[in-house]
């Protein structure tokens, strides 16, 4: 699943059609995970793209009257392409704009959404309850360490809930927690405030260098240009199960987490 970086280096690749407006709008296949709604066309069609901007894993496509919320789902992707560009199977929704770009959804899985929020995106459903950016002030030391105070979940299940924090999904918790070395099945409520601080410090850490790669290309994910992430050949943990520890040669473990799989070193991150 695209993660974090994965969307900011996607909607980065989409900044070309800003102040551009929108000549069609085209719905083959609205049957996404929450219906594409039928009326975006007569919503969309003669509005200008004003910003394009994120929160958490939602692009937010800024018009005069209202936002578009997108998203990747599982395997969703965003291509940037030209308009006699023939869609393929999966090609579920196309925005054309008056430049001769369209902006186009390609989900093979329909995990993806497409909806309409508004004029006011922050008390959408999906939106109101996140927890703050990871690459922002609002995420600290301090902060981690009092909301997880009460946890007694193991910290790398707890860092991955969007309502903590958002955007650090199973590929960057394990890498945060190893460059952090913190064990990943430590009850959160124990860590220190030291500990926080430098979990806190990896995570943005992680992600930064994530997004100066493109992020990680692994099954689906490729750019709104076509061109992949290479993040995932700096991993340090994430998918090397007995492969070396970068840092101490001792091999990778795997453990499974909340039915998701979890890497670690054994030696660098030991449990307390």
């Amino acid at each position: 699943m695209p993660e974090l970086p994965e969307v900011e280096t996607t909607r980065l690749g989409l900044l070309p059609l800003l102040n551009q407006s929108v000549s069609q709008v085209t719905i083959r296949n609205g049957s996404l995970r929450w219906p594409i709604p039928s009326d975006l066309p007569n919503i969309l069609v003669g509005q200008t793209l004003q910003a394009l901007t994120r929160r958490a894993k939602y692009i937010l496509a800024h018009f005069e009257h209202g936002v578009l919320l997108l998203h990747l789902g599982m395997s969703g992707r965003i291509c940037l392409l030209a308009q006699n560009e023939p869609p393929q199977k999966h090609d579920h929704f196309d925005i054309c704009f008056a430049n001769g770009q369209v902006l186009r959804l390609r989900d093979p899985r329909r995990f993806g959404a497409v909806l309409w929020a508004g004029s006011q995106p922050e008390q959408h459903v999906l939106l109101k309850a996140l927890g703050p950016e990871p690459l922002s002030d609002a995420l600290s030391g301090q902060y981690l360490h009092t909301q997880l105070r009460t946890r007694s979940a193991a910290i790398k299940t707890t860092i991955m809930d969007s309502h903590l924090v958002v955007g650090v999904g199973n590929i960057y918790a394990s890498e945060s927690l190893f460059r952090a070395r913190i064990q990943p099945e430590t009850p959160a409520k124990t860590l220190t405030l030291l500990q926080c601080e430098r979990l806190v410090t990896e995570i943005k850490s992680t992600l930064q260098d994530a997004l100066a790669a493109g992020g990680s290309s692994l099954r689906d994910f490729f750019g709104a240009d076509g061109n992949p992430g290479y993040f995932q050949q700096q991993y340090f943990v994430y998918g090397r199960t007995n492969a070396p520890c970068r840092a101490c040669g001792a091999p990778i473990m795997m453990i499974k987490q909340g039915q998701r799989s979890t890497f670690y070193c054994a030696t660098c991150q030991p449990l307390n």
